[in-house]
């Protein structure tokens, strides 16, 4: 299960449970690509709880459409991942690492407070 919601004209909050087969992604994707079609220098907000791991179909359809989520991805400055398992989170930010200009940082479910911090810092 997902929903993509968008919160504000440069944000946009993730929901991610469960196992994604071919088909959510794919519907995962075109909404992603949809509501932020003009973000610029934006905030992402993910949220995974229950984390499965996608199918193979699933993965087939996410790496066939690497060029338009690196296109996707770079509309945004800050990127805050909230969820359950420890080591999605550090797989996220070695992820965010490889992505220049991207300010990426993972948290735990509980720490929301934290995420929003990072996402709209203080001036």
């Amino acid at each position: 299960m997902f929903q993509v919601t968008r919160t504000a004209e440069v944000r946009l909050d993730v929901e991610l449970s469960g196992k994604l087969d071919k088909a959510a992604m794919k519907d995962l994707l075109d909404e992603l690509m949809a509501k932020s079609v003009d973000i610029q220098q934006g905030v992402l907000l993910m949220r995974i709880d229950k984390f499965d791991f996608p199918s193979l179909g699933a993965i087939g359809v996410e790496l066939s459409r690497m060029p338009s989520l690196f296109r996707f991805i770079c509309r945004f400055d800050r990127v805050a991942v909230m969820v359950d398992k420890a080591w999605v989170r550090k797989l996220s930010e070695i992820e965010g690492a490889l992505i220049p200009g991207l300010e990426l940082k993972a948290f735990e479910l509980t720490q929301a407070a934290e995420a929003e911090a990072f996402l709209h810092p203080a001036f």
